[in-house]
């Protein structure tokens, strides 16, 4: 970039000054700057590779007062980068710089992002009309430039003819924008709160039925428990009764463990069906009375 000329001993060039973020370099170098230095300054800036906003440097004093007077323009022009579209350019040239090829994709870009922040998926159509591109193959290719820009991240539907985006950078806003903000923010907290109080009942609900599971696995293991004691202990009565050969007892324990397995059914059925005698006397007496 070329160097500028400066009213004070500040940086005279970009080179020369190290920051993390390129913006940064220009806003270091708008504190120095005035009249014509300005404007070149909004000049490099609007091609700068890397730079997408310009709210910091809109706000500085130095640039401000450059809103009257001969370099209107040059403000009209970083304020158009900042919040406006290519096609409001196309609309109102005489009041703005002439853009050069870069600037002009830069702007483009822009777009896209404004575009891509308002639906999710563009078809090209909307694009065409906007960028002012007249065949596809030029948009397509100015599209992948934007993703490797980091403009936008999404991928392009040649079949549907759209663009689908994921994630768009985020332009400037402006002062009056900030009300509408303020309600997409309350709306996205609230759809959280709804989801957090989801997630919620799904929680307290699989607790639920995991204690239930817990309670009929400890009900079956008690169960399974005493029939081992109970077979355990009548194989140790007959075993001592008989006092006979293995070959003799290995009938009578197969008998005994069908035994004690029936004895337990029947016992769950005898209490079902004195349950069900209770309930049929409490009936009777009930009817009687």
């Amino acid at each position: 970039m070329n160097p500028m000329s400066m009213d004070r001993d500040e940086p005279t060039s970009l080179s020369s000054v190290s920051t993390n973020h390129p913006l940064e370099q220009f806003i270091l170098l708008a504190k120095g700057a005035k009249g014509s230095a300005c404007a070149e300054l909004i000049k490099q800036v609007l091609e700068a590779p890397g730079v997408h906003v310009f709210g910091e440097l809109l706000e500085m004093p130095n640039i401000k007062e450059l809103e009257t007077g001969p370099y209107a323009t040059h403000f009209k022009t970083l304020n158009l980068f900042a919040y406006g579209t290519y096609k409001d350019y196309l609309e109102n040239k005489p009041e703005y710089l002439e853009l050069n090829p870069v600037q002009c994709k830069k702007l483009q870009h822009l777009t896209i992002a404004t575009l891509a922040t308002q639906e999710k998926c563009i078809p090209y159509s909307v694009l065409l009309e906007e960028l002012d591109i007249k065949n596809v193959r030029d948009l397509e290719d100015l599209i992948i430039e934007a993703i490797y820009a980091d403009i936008i991240h999404g991928k392009l539907d040649q079949e549907c003819k759209r663009v689908e985006v994921d994630v768009a950078l985020g332009r400037d806003a402006r002062l009056e924008d900030a009300a509408a903000i303020a309600d997409v923010l309350a709306d996205w907290c609230n759809a959280c709160e709804t989801v957090l109080n989801s997630v919620d009942r799904h929680i307290q609900r699989a607790n639920h039925h995991k204690q239930r599971s817990i309670r009929h696995q400890q009900t079956i293991e008690q169960e399974i428990g005493f029939i081992k004691k109970t077979l355990k202990a009548q194989a140790e009565n007959e075993e001592s009764a008989s006092g006979g050969g293995s070959e003799t007892h290995s009938a009578p324990k197969k008998n005994s463990s069908r035994g004690v397995l029936q004895s337990v059914r029947s016992c769950h059925k005898g209490e079902r069906r004195s349950l069900s005698r209770r309930d049929d006397t409490t009936v009777t007496k009930s009817s009687t009375t």
